[in-house]
């Protein structure tokens, strides 16, 4: 279907758009060459303008796209047309130019935008993301990044406690292949693509997810997309090929990217769509999915749009993890690794050290098995493939390395855990994900908490011998006196730090002879501590860990009668007020 056909009630009509002559002076798009471990800043034809809820902007909206006067006029001079555009699913237009500029150019422009009209809310270059991954052309034996003791991820014992069953992962990608190793782990998607060339297969957004082949810049394609689903959850004990992550879950195939990449707008609208959040004019989705992966990026800052995606996203429930990038730089440069709200995975290669495209830095959360193919082909990560060079052929499989390969190594063993846990929020899977990594096997400087640990991270899913009762917290909480009772077992409170000198206190029994084991987790932005104290308020053991990890602790009651003991929440660093969450797990 042509992007007329399929967005008719958005659609710019011609003559609105020579009307209001869009001056864009430099859209830019960044972008990851396969194959390569830098990226070309390129250029776009798109700019995103959001405008305020206002009764102007519900008439712009029922005009069918037509812009402000104040934006017409401010944009005219420059020469620049708008020939199509429509509304993304933060209700803000996307129009298309009819040429390409660059980034420097446009973000200036967007600036100008909104100082000429109150009424846009942001405006921003839709930049484009490609795939992270380095392809190389040359099945549970070779894939090392399970088992090996140097880099794997300890994956067989994290299969005796969860396979994924249950759980949904989205995987933004290039779509998928229905490879027969894979296949029967996909659930329907959706190709949110809305530029035809780009797009690859003759039309724009439809249910169809699979990949055409992303050959129309490169002269071969990379099937990114089937690789990094395999990874995900490639079927096992089938008989055939290699065995994914999380066997047992589903991957629902979002595709956002095609030739050259993708375009912000399209990857937030399928972020949206993923975790089961209303796109305009497109189908609800029936499976939404709990994790989230985008193995892709580009050197910007992370766009409003893109961010505004991920919290609702987040909002909905879902686990973001993101691959942090394959130049050998900062990742606080790449996006969307440098967004809020996700988890940032660097890669590391078979000897356990950081391999050597990968990027690095603060906003690295944890690393997994990337590959490195400099040492030897097997040394990159096998999955799920097509042996088509361009348009598809035949199932295959393939040693691929970067990035890519390591963030869906997270995304799967993220399903395990929730598979495990369904209770699990976004930031307590982040904080478990960092706080049972294990060290590095050559050192590595700013490549996170460490090497997912499969094992003790799916174990580690809830801290009793069962999932605990959820219970909210109860104020005013904050002295022994007017400590919240627990008398559940086990159970997890969940609760807020109102201010940074607030601390809140629950009390809970201890039998004689039993040990109560207690664990803090903060919301991602955020650290706080945990102490256990006796009716006289002297603290009996304490944990006051780094940002980003649990604060776990243990007390036995030695005596031969039950003792009343009491946990103290308190602040040290990050959120306040609504964001400032927290979850205090108790068993006994």
């Amino acid at each position: 279907m042509s992007r007329t056909a399929a967005l008719p009630a958005r659609s710019l009509h011609r003559r609105q758009i020579a009307a209001a002559s869009l001056l864009l002076v430099g859209l830019a798009t960044w972008l990851f060459t396969p194959g390569a471990h830098a990226q070309a800043v390129a250029s776009t034809d798109r700019l995103i303008v959001k405008y305020r809820d206002s009764a102007e902007g519900t008439q712009r909206r029922a005009t069918a796209m037509s812009a402000s006067q104040a934006t017409h006029s401010r944009l005219h001079a420059a020469g620049v047309y708008a020939v199509d555009g429509h509304y993304n699913g933060q209700g803000a237009q996307v129009l298309r130019m009819d040429r390409h500029m660059g980034l420097a150019q446009m973000s200036q422009l967007a600036r100008a935008v909104m100082a000429a009209d109150p009424n846009v809310l942001y405006a921003e270059p839709d930049v484009r993301l490609q795939a992270l991954a380095t392809p190389s052309d040359p099945m549970y034996a070779q894939q090392w990044d399970y088992f090996e003791a140097t880099a794997g991820m300890r994956l067989p014992a994290a299969w005796d406690l969860s396979t994924g069953t249950g759980v949904v992962v989205g995987v933004l990608d290039t779509g998928y292949r229905p490879h027969a190793d894979l296949v029967g782990n996909v659930v329907p998607g959706y190709d949110f693509v809305t530029d035809t060339t780009m797009a690859n297969d003759g039309s724009a957004r439809d249910a169809d997810a699979s990949d055409p082949g992303d050959y129309c810049s490169s002269g071969q394609s990379s099937w990114h997309g089937t690789h990094v689903a395999g990874t995900v959850a490639a079927l096992a004990n089938n008989g055939i090929g290699t065995v994914g992550v999380a066997y047992g879950a589903k991957v629902l195939p979002v595709r956002v990217m095609g030739c050259n990449g993708g375009y912000n707008s399209d990857i937030a609208d399928g972020i949206v769509w993923a975790a089961g959040g209303g796109v305009a004019g497109v189908p609800a989705n029936t499976r939404p999915a709990k994790v989230i992966n985008m193995s892709l990026g580009g050197q910007a800052a992370c766009s409003t749009t893109l961010q505004n995606a991920i919290n609702t996203a987040r909002g909905l429930g879902a686990t973001i993890v993101v691959a942090a990038g394959n130049s050998n730089m900062d990742a606080a440069n790449f996006s969307p690794a440098n967004c809020k709200g996700v988890i940032t995975v660097g890669a590391v290669g078979r000897k356990g050290g950081r391999a050597p495209y990968s990027n690095f830095g603060a906003v690295v959360d944890v690393s997994a098995p990337g590959g490195n193919m400099a040492t030897a082909s097997a040394d990159g990560i096998l999955s799920t493939l097509n042996a088509g060079r361009t348009t598809p052929g035949a199932d295959s499989y393939a040693y691929y390395q970067g990035t890519s390969m390591a963030a869906p190594h997270v995304a799967g063993v993220a399903a395990l855990m929730l598979a495990r846990n369904p209770k699990l929020t976004p930031d307590e899977v982040d904080v478990l994900l960092r706080s049972n990594a294990r060290a590095f096997a050559v050192a590595c400087s700013n490549c996170g908490s460490g090497m997912v640990d499969a094992a003790a991270s799916v174990a580690a899913a809830f801290l009793g011998s069962a999932v605990p009762a959820d219970v909210a917290e109860v104020e005013n909480n904050n002295t022994l006196a007017t400590a919240q009772s627990l008398t559940l077992n086990p159970v997890k409170v969940r609760g807020s730090m109102a201010s940074s000198t607030d601390v809140d206190f629950y009390k809970f029994s201890v039998p004689a002879g039993a040990t109560v084991k207690a664990r803090l987790m903060a919301n991602m932005a955020s650290n706080y501590n945990l102490d256990l104290r006796n009716s006289a308020g002297t603290v009996l053991v304490a944990s006051a860990r780094a940002l980003g990890l649990t604060d776990p602790v243990s007390w036995k009651n030695a005596t031969a009668a039950a003792v009343t003991v009491y946990a103290r929440v308190g602040f040290a660093s990050g959120a306040v007020g609504a964001a400032g969450t927290y979850s205090l797990e108790l068993a006994r």
